[in-house]
């Protein structure tokens, strides 16, 4: 199965923008269709894998908690954190590796920060 991302409502929506134009096949949701605003990190890590997604994050403060938390009881579609520091055009980069390197299988119950 290939890889859906869904943007979390604190993720910069240029990498979103950057992602699709650099290659428009890709299924990558963002925050404000998946109505992500003001949910709390354990609601949108059930929306991603309901919709079998791979959330997408700057929040290196809460997620990996709430996340080694969520697959206690539950199985996830991926976490990827992204680093503020990283320039947008490096994120789109490895998103796009990602996308084309790895199969959502691949990323069940699994964390990873950027850069990998």
């Amino acid at each position: 199965m290939s890889i859906r991302y869904q943007a979390d409502a604190d993720l910069n929506q240029a990498i979103v923008t950057g992602v699709l134009r650099r290659q428009p096949t890709i299924d990558f949701q963002t925050a404000f269709a998946a109505g992500l605003e003001g949910v709390k990190d354990s609601e949108v890590l059930a929306i991603a894998v309901q919709q079998g997604r791979i959330l997408v994050s700057h929040d290196r403060k809460t997620m990996p908690s709430e996340f080694a938390e969520f697959i206690t009881n539950n199985q996830s579609s991926g976490v990827i954190i992204v680093s503020r520091k990283l320039s947008i055009e490096v994120v789109i980069e490895e998103l796009l590796l990602i996308w084309a390197a790895s199969s959502a299988e691949e990323w069940i119950d699994r964390i990873a920060k950027l850069p990998l």
